[in-house]
């Protein structure tokens, strides 16, 4: 693995802080082997993932040690398909052998064991954290992150797995979103048992999201249009229609107000989840300064969109070699930075960063805008975390605090 950093100067446009990438050379031989289809910060912030390709996820302690991260690069490879370490503190680093391609990555933190409890993943009385991962062949490996040992591996999908989420509430449910047009929902506590399959997709599932609140659940497919799960029942709650082209990507406020989707239209949708109504569309305008003659004609499809810890900013990757920061206010990005090939982004979940990763199996590390909350959103915020759209509107209070409320003051 080939590290290298380089100190931002100050601005406001991402920098662009590290990037890692894979020690393996390339193969040409196997296609969609080397991509860096998923990255993912663990809740707590103390590890990242990386599906680097090549049938392997990184796992690395975070902060990124200054060893590594001196702006000269090092070269670190596997040896014979074994877990690669080195002390870093408490914590080394990992490889998983994952024996497949690498589509999907999710953390959580596994219940703390119980006192006569014979399961040795955990020690009694101290929670352990989980990555799951989903596999080009549809199973799902899920791996005790401390100690690298694999848990489960969850059969049923019949294709890839192409994305995965676990329950923000920490508790052991875990959704699949897969190509096989399905999404599943698993329960780790119960060895991992499937508890529901989802169907109502006609194209290949490509992203999924469970509301930080656990009510809900987006899933994105080749469709026009994404659709909204109760994850008290089960049941679809409602189609969000307003895409033109394939939807593939979507992302929940922190407090469950807001729902985000990204599709190849060029084009972000905010949306009330509660309600189905569009509050705002975020349109990516080609900047043709960074393309060049033979970009095509769907150069600004996106890729992939999330929402900052605090939620008052949006991170975008399309396909014109962009990454744009949205402020939650405007409709125009605050600041963008050039990068290549980008196909995932995620913020670090106590903000000032933004992983990125790249067809070409890379993954990189851009600073983000970092904002100290106002007081009125902090108390939207806070009350939005527990009060629906509806209810909202029912307290009798002025209509200009609902429409603060309910984010319809933009």
């Amino acid at each position: 693995m080939a590290v290298s950093l380089c100190h931002p100067p100050t601005g406001t446009a991402p920098v662009l802080l590290a990037e890692l990438k894979p020690g393996r050379p390339q193969r040409y031989d196997w296609k969609s082997s080397c991509e860096t289809w998923s990255v993912a910060f663990s809740p707590d912030g103390a590890w990242f993932a990386w599906s680097q390709g090549h049938c392997v996820v990184k796992l690395i302690p975070w902060p990124l040690g200054e060893a590594e991260l001196g702006c000269k690069t090092s070269e670190r490879k596997s040896r014979g398909g074994k877990a690669e370490t080195w002390s870093r503190g408490a914590a080394k680093e990992k490889t998983l052998e994952c024996g497949q391609i690498v589509w999907g990555l999710a953390f959580s933190a596994w219940p703390a064991a119980e006192d006569g409890d014979t399961d040795p993943a955990c020690a009694v009385g101290l929670p352990c954290l989980v990555l799951a991962t989903g596999l080009n062949n549809g199973q799902i490996k899920v791996w005790e992150v401390q100690t690298g040992h694999l848990l489960f591996s969850l059969l049923g999908h019949q294709d890839v797995v192409r994305d995965l989420s676990f329950a923000p509430n920490g508790s052991p449910i875990l959704v699949s979103a897969s190509r096989d047009k399905t999404l599943r929902v698993w329960d780790l506590s119960r060895d991992g048992r499937q508890v529901q399959v989802l169907s109502g997709h006609v194209q290949w599932v490509y992203c999924c999201s469970i509301s930080p609140d656990c009510s809900m659940l987006c899933s994105a497919a080749g469709e026009k249009s994404a659709l909204l799960w109760s994850m008290r029942s089960y049941t679809l709650i409602r189609r969000l229609e307003g895409h033109q082209s394939s939807v593939v990507s979507c992302d929940f406020s922190p407090d469950s107000a807001l729902l985000v989707t990204a599709s190849y239209d060029a084009c972000v949708i905010m949306w009330d989840p509660y309600t189905g109504e569009q509050l705002r569309t975020l349109r990516h305008v080609p900047l043709h300064s960074t393309l060049d003659s033979s970009s095509e004609i769907h150069t600004s499809s996106l890729r992939s969109v999330c929402f900052s810890p605090e939620g008052l900013y949006l991170a975008t990757v399309a396909d014109d070699r962009l990454l744009r920061i949205w402020a939650l206010e405007l409709r125009s990005p605050v600041a963008f930075a050039p990068m290549t090939n980008g196909l995932c982004c995620m913020y670090f979940p106590h903000g000032g960063f933004i992983a990125t990763g790249t067809r070409d199996g890379h993954v990189q590390f851009w600073t983000a805008p970092r904002v100290l909350s106002s007081l009125k959103h902090l108390c939207r915020k806070a009350l939005r975390t527990f009060l629906t759209t509806y209810q909202v509107l029912a307290l009798p209070i002025p209509r200009k605090l609902k429409e603060f409320l309910t984010y319809r003051t933009f």
